[in-house]
């Protein structure tokens, strides 16, 4: 088993650089056209030049919030970590969050309407008690 190994691993690098460009879009893909790159590590895949240069030098990556590589790469990183701590790639312009916007379960109006629809299924006006139904 030991002798398939490195065989194995080439196999598991080559697939990883091609699927891995595959899904980069192209506004993160560096130095040359995405095509190229595929083509590149499709050709020089079996001796890893393709891949690992794909890997080294074909696409942009962005550092994580705690400043290593991670969930934190590319542009879609703002969803998981926040738009204050988004670093923004090459020719990424970083947009303001909406202003005025509060999530539901912090609006106070929301809030409101809802206690007010809790008091109409109830069918009456009190006010609904601080333990909760």
């Amino acid at each position: 088993m030991t002798r398939y190994m490195p065989f194995l691993l080439v196999i598991a690098v080559w697939i990883y650089a091609f699927v891995d460009c595959l899904g980069t879009p192209d506004r993160q893909v560096r130095g040359l056209p995405k095509v190229v790159w595929l083509l590149i590590v499709l050709f020089f895949g079996e001796i890893l030049i393709g891949p690992l240069a794909w890997l080294a030098l074909g696409k942009r990556r962005v550092a994580g919030p705690r400043g290593g590589f991670g969930a934190g790469w590319g542009p879609d990183a703002s969803r998981r970590t926040g738009p204050q701590e988004r670093r923004p790639l090459d020719g990424d312009v970083l947009q303001a969050p909406r202003e005025g916007w509060i999530p539901p379960d912090d609006n106070p109006e929301f809030l409101r309407s809802l206690d007010e629809l809790n008091r109409q299924k109830r069918g009456d006006g009190t006010p609904p008690s601080p333990e909760g139904e």
